[in-house]
């Protein structure tokens, strides 16, 4: 069994290297068994909202499709404060994506054996 990992991601298209990094090792991590939440805030909670993830970054794979993996095989959330500071609402989110504040991003980051990890 693998440990849980929770990566935040605080940047998007703002920083497309760094927000693409974050994207990668938590797709990554999914794709290796592990339980991955990736939680989206600051610029980065526009990575959750439909049509916002159109950025490109050369020789990377395309962020739609690592949240979307994300999104599919474990959970995505947006940060509560952020969302409500860019007016984001649950119906902008892609598919599978969620709005939750920081009590459940710390009750994730503090379980036993998690790995937290920021981007």
């Amino acid at each position: 069994m693998t440990r849980p990992l929770v990566v935040k991601v605080t940047c998007g298209s703002d920083e497309p290297e760094r927000s693409n990094q974050g994207l990668t090792v938590a797709a990554t991590a999914l794709s290796a068994g592990a339980d991955v939440s990736l939680w989206l805030t600051g610029e980065g909670a526009w990575l959750g909202v439909a049509g916002r993830t159109a950025y490109a970054l050369p020789f990377a794979a395309p962020v739609a499709d690592l949240v979307a993996a994300v999104a599919e095989g474990g959970r995505v959330t947006v940060c509560s404060q952020c969302a409500q500071r860019r007016g984001i609402t649950e119906a902008d989110l892609l598919p599978g994506v969620r709005i939750a504040g920081a009590s459940a991003f710390v009750e994730e980051a503090l379980a036993p054996d998690a790995q937290a990890l920021v981007y």
